[in-house]
């Protein structure tokens, strides 16, 4: 008998190989990242989150850009072959799609850092304060 998983049958592994591999090309996660920072990134981390939250806690070295004000000409201080990842505040938010998707639509070259702040404190790492202590 079929369970709910299995009713529908898994992807031949050709497919599944392309969808997963595609899969990377739209996103990263947080330990890439993290890792990538302490290196040296060569992309430009943006925190499309509302100014508020970003004051609350942010990653190290990201950008405050809401998503609703990604536009050519704040987009125009960047090379145009600049990768961006973008971040907001996890699983439960979409708002990392939708600065990708404004990215997108102006010809950048973007990917999504899955789990957002959730993931990135999930992972143990930690976030800095604009507020006064």
């Amino acid at each position: 008998m079929a369970t709910s998983v299995t009713a529908i049958p898994p992807a031949p592994s050709a497919l599944a190989r392309e969808h997963f591999a595609a899969e990377f090309t739209f996103e990263t996660d947080c330990w890439d990242t993290h890792d990538a920072l302490e290196k040296g990134a060569d992309f430009v981390l943006l925190d499309v989150r509302g100014p508020a939250l970003f004051a609350k806690g942010h990653i190290a070295g990201a950008i405050n850009l809401p998503h609703g004000k990604i536009v050519r000409s704040k987009m125009a201080e960047w090379p145009e072959d600049t990768i961006f990842v973008t971040y907001c505040a996890g699983p439960h938010c979409n708002g990392a799609a939708r600065g990708a998707l404004r990215l997108a639509e102006l010809g950048r070259p973007v990917k999504i850092m899955a789990g957002g702040v959730t993931g990135w404190l999930d992972e143990g790492f930690t976030l800095v304060s604009d507020e006064a202590a």
